[in-house]
């Protein structure tokens, strides 16, 4: 009885509070909650971005868009499409058979991933080392003088004795290993390592059992090598509202999340469930689309107002990154823009909402700072500044372009990048207040003749790790599909900086450490502890440089 008691209770107060709220913002609400279930359906599996779980969420804002009256301002209509890189995987015309019986790929070999792509017929034999034939390597003695080496490379030592043997004739190398040592080869399609000048392939020990018994045996082999760019679209939607003003506002949220967790992404890997993402960013492009309602009907014509929903955000800025290269409206006469990405939990208790870009204005401070019946709305919410215009998110590519940003944002919470992250967590009644309050903020912003001002800030790191006690001080360019790792921007006072690196240098060892993609640069990065010093090797157009590095 008491529990019905106070279920009927808590009922009664949600009424009554809604029953409180303009019929406008009862509405903004009702929309909110609705953009929100859409996007955070099951049927769209997750919006990973270059599935059909994405095409239905374009599909919708698309919509959205149309019916709002916005202009499309996409490259193809409302559509801005990009290429992801994933890296590299096998062909399909990879082959392999010996005396005529073919072998399975991934079963029984692989080529690995930094292998020369090549088409070749041989006849050699696993114990001669003949010039002009492919040579044979048992990795079994190498593992064991290694086995005590915590600094063992083995990819390190397969390139070194790829050059050996090239240097000697052998047209293709073969890799297998019979001793009990693990040895922790696969193929890696995010090793972005320059190609090798052979064909480097492993055996399975089953394979070598099956059939390369005969050491001494003369073996008639057909080979390919067909080692090839992996990738996938994706595309952000673009609507405009052309006020005839001289200058634009830019309004955005990223609508792709992780799917099943197929990229690596998730807080809970290796299961494949269905990540809503409401929170991360249904909520954000929510808003999105109602600031986009409310600004087609507001009196206030002082700007132009740019809505793009970014794709390809949760796999490193791609969406946001590949428009402000390829920018459908002239970035010189951008006033300012507005990222919006996580605004579903506000906390009831202590309202807190984030403001980050904060110091990349004057104006910011300026329009915090008004009283009075002049202040901007504000309702229940409590305001957290940060002033980096930096951080994990859209906003950061437009800051790179000497734009003023702004970037709200509730706060994490424990559904984030987990499949429990569903629209029935949302507090639209928080976000509603959100919304009013951005609104405010741009209208406060059109009063300010001309462009704002912009101000640069502090860096903050793209991502972080429990695993690393030290950093860089870079940001990565995680578009870039060169190998090495790209610097996208320095932080002042860290450790790059000082060894004097710069934007565009491509880091491609650090200490004994070869970097050929993110995974290993992480991985390095593990292995100094604060203090340390060691050499980075890095490419600056064209010309290779070495610096000494404290961490």
């Amino acid at each position: 009885m008491k529990r019905n008691l106070v279920i009927l209770f808590l009922m009664a107060a949600t009424i009554g509070q809604a029953q409180k709220l303009k019929k406008e913002d009862r509405q903004l609400m009702t929309n909110l909650e609705q953009h929100v279930q859409v996007l955070a359906h099951d049927s769209l599996q997750g919006r990973r971005t270059g599935t059909e779980g994405e095409q239905k969420a374009i599909a919708y804002i698309t919509r959205q868009f149309a019916e709002i009256g916005l202009m499309p301002k996409g490259s193809n209509g409302y559509l801005q499409t990009f290429t992801v890189d994933e890296g590299k995987q096998l062909g399909s015309g990879t082959f392999f058979s010996v005396a005529g019986r073919e072998l399975a790929v991934g079963k029984d070999y692989f080529p690995l991933v930094y292998t020369a792509n090549m088409n070749m017929e041989a006849l050699p034999s696993m114990v001669l080392h003949e010039p002009e034939m492919p040579w044979f390597w048992d990795l079994k003695e190498t593992l064991q003088e290694a086995a005590n080496n915590p600094h063992f490379d083995i990819h390190a030592a397969i390139k070194a004795k790829v050059k050996e043997v090239k240097g000697k004739g052998a047209t293709a190398l073969f890799i297998y290993n019979t001793s009990d040592n693990k040895d922790g080869i696969a193929f890696n399609g995010r090793d972005r390592s320059q190609p090798v000048d052979i064909p480097v392939v492993y055996l399975t020990k089953e394979a070598v059992q099956k059939h390369f018994s005969d050491e001494y045996a003369t073996l008639d082999i057909k080979l390919k090598t067909d080692v090839v760019a992996k990738t996938r679209s994706g595309s952000n939607v673009v609507g405009f509202i052309d006020n005839g003003a001289a200058n634009t506002v830019i309004l955005g949220a990223h609508f792709d999340h992780l799917g099943k967790g197929e990229d690596g992404n998730s807080m809970v890997p290796n299961v494949a469930q269905i990540h809503n993402g409401a929170d991360d960013n249904a909520s954000g492009t929510a808003a999105m689309i109602e600031l986009a309602r409310l600004l087609k009907a507001s009196k206030n014509k002082s700007h132009n107002y740019l809505f793009i929903a970014f794709s390809g955000e949760e796999l490193g800025l791609y969406g946001s990154k590949f428009f402000t290269e390829n920018p459908t409206v002239d970035l010189s006469k951008v006033s300012y823009m507005i990222n919006m990405d996580m605004l579903g939990r506000l906390n009831n208790a202590t309202p807190t909402l984030t403001v980050g870009g904060y110091g990349t204005s004057p104006a910011w401070g300026n329009a915090y700072a008004v009283k009075g019946k002049k202040a901007l709305y504000a309702g229940p919410l409590q305001y957290k500044f940060d002033s980096s215009g930096t951080g994990p998110s859209d906003h950061a590519s437009f800051y790179r372009k000497n734009i003023p940003v702004l970037f709200y944002f509730t706060g994490l919470h424990s559904d984030y990048h987990r499949p429990t992250d569903d629209a029935d967590k949302i507090n639209y009644t928080g976000q509603m207040h959100i919304v009013k309050h951005i609104y405010s903020v741009i209208d406060a912003a059109g009063g300010v003749s001309g462009k704002l001002a912009f101000t640069p800030t502090r860096e903050v790191q793209m991502a972080t790790s429990a695993r690393f006690s030290v950093t860089m001080g870079i940001m990565p360019d995680y578009t870039y599909s060169g190998s090495g790792i790209k610097v996208d921007a320095i932080s002042e006072g860290k450790a790059a900086q000082k060894a004097g690196l710069k934007a565009g240098d491509v880091i491609t060892k650090l200490g004994t450490h070869n970097i050929n993609s993110m995974e290993n640069y992480m991985q390095a990065l593990s292995s100094f502890k604060a203090g340390d010093a060691t050499t980075v090797e890095y490419t600056r157009g064209s010309e290779k440089l070495k610096a000494s590095i404290v961490f």
